[in-house]
């Protein structure tokens, strides 16, 4: 009897692929930097980069979700920009994606683990020391949690997703509780006056809001593990966003209508600090303990993601062979999930989450978000509107906005960061123009037709 070859199983539902992003994207993230926000703003109308954040992250998702549901393979990006610049310039494009994300996806999982450490200090005061080994620690026991089947990580998403819910529930009916939950709304523009100063501000603090919403497009990287991903993948990723800008809104509202803004400004532990003030010492270290645990979900689901990058390249022989490996038993890209989390590991030991967050953006925004939205705009005009089963409204004013925020980000990352993205970008040429003469690269061939649109058997 022949042995079947390990493949990709579509076992994730839409259940599953909302759970994974929401909880993606809900990490650390939110806890750690309102205070940031709101130290930049220097006003209670500090609730407008939160918006910012959301508008970006709608717009941004109809690109997503274009190219989702008519390219679901494993890899996401890596697919949209090799089909969308083609034959000529796709290799290049997508293999300074995996490229790049050899190095910002590690960034993305030890952000998570440094402020998991950071947050933890709230019990222990840890030392410097302290901190990266417990967050090392961190990302060791994610990796081993992931050494499993698809469908058994569908479970523990969904789990990790009720306790995200269940922690930002509470956390926003405390500021209902009290009686004052509509203040900061009505006290929003207090102070408020459109300068140059303030937009300054806004995108700086944009910087901010907008890694707390990174995730909601977590789903493409896993699509060919999503069951219907021509429907399932543009609909996880706005059910996604449109939870999560509910519950961080209303999260701010809340803590903005019980803690004093200079409070707000000044606190390490904003939200336990919040919950302290309401109902006591206990309940603060309450919340505290579910904060790590959002955070340990988002780790979790963001190492998954990223796990599927190299492999998807590398299967298509566009990044170094080694990755083109799943495990004989368990059917996931094990060698790539054990390189991102042993580079994450050290990243978790080297870095301070505030460089983290500024490097993570500054890296993506030129190859990924802003190469990735022009390359839809060659597919459709390579290939028509009906290569395409979802189709973005408005086509392609979304786009041209979003690309127009990426500019503004990528500027307000400041200059350190913008060199540094550029100092990646021109390594992976270098890198490139090596593997080719090596040949250690080789198929430039686009996706077979039944890979763009599986067939319900396939899906």
């Amino acid at each position: 009897m022949s042995q079947v070859k390990p493949h990709l199983d579509r076992k994730l539902s839409l259940l599953h692929a909302t759970a994974i992003n929401m909880i993606d994207m809900v990490g650390i993230g939110p806890f750690v930097v309102l205070s940031v926000v709101a130290q930049i703003i220097g006003g209670p109308y500090f609730l407008y980069a939160w918006i910012a954040g959301a508008v970006l992250s709608y717009l941004d998702a109809m690109v997503w979700s274009q190219l989702g549901a008519a390219l679901p393979r494993a890899g996401g990006s890596f697919h949209f920009l090799k089909e969308g610049y083609g034959k000529k310039w796709g290799p290049l494009m997508s293999f300074l994606f995996v490229w790049q994300t050899m190095i910002q996806a590690p960034l993305v999982i030890a952000s998570a683990s440094i402020g998991f450490a950071q947050y933890a200090s709230y019990f222990f005061n840890f030392s410097f020391i302290q901190e990266k080994i417990v967050s090392g620690s961190v990302v060791i026991l994610v990796i081993s949690l992931l050494y499993r089947k698809i469908e058994s990580i569908g479970k523990i998403s969904v789990f990790l997703w009720v306790g995200v819910l269940g922690t930002m529930g509470w956390i926003i009916l405390g500021g209902v509780a009290n009686g004052h939950f509509l203040d900061p709304i009505k006290h929003i523009n207090d102070g408020f006056s459109m300068q140059h100063g303030f937009v300054a501000a806004l995108g700086f603090a944009s910087v901010k809001t907008i890694y707390s919403y990174l995730g909601y497009y977590n789903v493409c990287h896993l699509g060919g593990e999503i069951k219907n991903p021509s429907k399932n993948i543009p609909r996880s990723m706005f059910i996604s966003i449109t939870g999560i800008a509910i519950l961080y809104l209303s999260m701010n509202i809340s803590v903005a209508s019980v803690l004093p803004l200079n409070t707000i400004m000044n606190s390490k532990y904003v939200v336990s600090d919040y919950i302290k003030t309401l109902y006591g010492a206990h309940a603060g270290a309450f919340v505290t303990v579910l904060i790590l645990l959002v955070a340990f979900a988002s780790l979790f689901s963001a190492t998954l993601g990223y796990s599927r990058i190299p492999y998807a390249a590398a299967q298509n022989k566009s990044f170094f062979g080694y990755f083109n490996k799943l495990h004989p038993t368990l059917h996931f890209p094990h060698r790539s999930l054990l390189v991102l989390g042993g580079i994450a590991f050290v990243f978790s030991l080297l870095f301070r989450l505030k460089e983290v967050i500024d490097a993570i953006l500054a890296m993506r925004i030129m190859i990924q978000f802003i190469g990735q939205a022009i390359g839809l705009i060659l597919l459709v005009k390579r290939k028509g509107n009906s290569f395409f089963p979802w189709k973005m409204p408005l086509y392609p004013l979304p786009l041209i906005l979003a690309i127009a925020i990426w500019i503004g980000i990528f500027f307000s990352t400041g200059q350190k960061m913008m060199i540094s993205g550029l100092v990646v970008i021109s390594l992976g040429l270098v890198a490139y123009a090596i593997a080719k003469k090596m040949k250690w690269i080789g198929s430039d061939e686009l996706l077979a037709t039944s890979d763009r649109h599986p067939t319900d058997e396939q899906a």
